[in-house]
């Protein structure tokens, strides 16, 4: 079985590439390298024993897209991580996300359409849910109006591919992710933010490393027990074996529906103050850090209620959020050396 990784020497989409591997499916990775690296691909060897295939694709480029399907006419299914993930980010530059995250897509889909049959994993986010209004939450929260380009880009991917399958030969099932943090137990692969990371997990380990002065806390005036904004972070090798789960209940024809949408998460709220204090205690580090003003686009708290994902897919989050803390700081660790 052949599958179509995009975005896959970025983090999420590297260690998918892992597992996927390890369960015997042959890999095409696509990449353009904007957040990424090519030492990745050693890194996926070094796990594995097995390098994938790649391509330096920007699926910006219509022909580009175009091109690589005449090329590889026998992919199976394709997981589409490629896209810019950072709310901040977003906010201050809405275009970059719209033509990186809904162009690419739609060009995607429109060469998906032709097959006989396609297997499609989205990566999609919680923040599609904006502040949901109860905790934990359900695939069956409203949709809220999102509170960033970045989710609405994610809003408007998850319609995309709704109305696409509605008409084509095209399943798919969208997958929800809160928080993914961590690194391969290895070393090998892991996060690897080009520039200020934009995500806290990173911040914290290259503060602990020296890179950055101090780590900012983004409000600590929010309505939780601690002031801090609240959300659930996923070690990233759970969340990569959970799309692997996930498309092979499409290849098995196990899907009940055309699209099907689960969360993936812990299950656990943690706030920014108690990740901070379990690094610190794995890593034996005292970390410096300043209170600054709430960030635009951020929710108050979101948590994975992940019972259909349990049930259904018979996927659940192994690791703590010491153990993945710990692992992130291994990593850090290693390409600092």
């Amino acid at each position: 079985m052949k599958i179509l990784v995009t975005g896959g020497l970025g983090f999420i989409g590297s260690h998918t590439v892992v597992e996927l591997q390890n369960e015997g499916f042959d890999v095409v990775i696509i990449d353009n390298l904007s957040n990424s690296s090519l030492e990745v691909l050693d890194g996926i060897e070094r796990i594995t024993g097995k390098k994938p295939h790649f391509e330096n694709i920007d699926l910006r480029e219509k022909k580009s897209v175009q091109d690589l399907f005449v090329k590889y006419q026998d992919i199976n299914g394709v997981i589409h991580f490629a896209a810019s993930k950072a709310v901040g980010e977003s906010v201050e530059n809405p275009l970059l996300y719209y033509e990186n995250n809904i162009n690419t897509l739609v060009y995607l889909l429109q060469e998906l359409q032709a097959k006989q049959k396609t297997h499609f994993i989205f990566s999609s986010s919680c923040t599609v849910y904006g502040q949901a209004t109860t905790m934990p939450i359900t695939e069956n929260a409203p949709v809220q109006q999102a509170m960033s380009p970045y989710g609405n880009t994610k809003q408007i991917g998850e319609e995309i591919i709704t109305d696409v399958a509605k008409v084509t030969t095209i399943n798919a099932i969208l997958l929800r992710y809160f928080n993914p943090i961590g690194a391969h137990p290895s070393a090998e692969i892991g996060e690897l933010p080009i520039g200020i990371p934009q995500n806290l997990v990173p911040f914290i380990t290259q503060t602990a490393i020296g890179l950055r002065k101090e780590l900012s806390v983004f409000g600590d005036d929010y309505p939780t027990a601690d002031g801090t904004a609240i959300r659930d972070y996923i070690h990233v090798v759970d969340l990569a074996k959970a799309h692997v789960v996930a498309l092979q209940r499409l290849l098995e024809n196990k899907n009940t529906e055309k699209v099907e949408t689960f969360n993936i998460g812990t299950g656990t709220g943690s706030s920014v103050l108690e990740v901070i204090t379990t690094f610190e205690k794995v890593s034996n580090t005292k970390l410096p850090y300043k209170i600054v003003a709430r960030r635009e686009g951020d929710v108050i708290e979101a948590f994975a209620n992940t019972d259909k994902a349990n049930s259904v897919l018979g996927w659940k989050a192994q690791s703590t959020l010491e153990e993945a803390l710990a692992s992130a700081w291994k990593w850090e660790q290693k390409i600092r050396r």
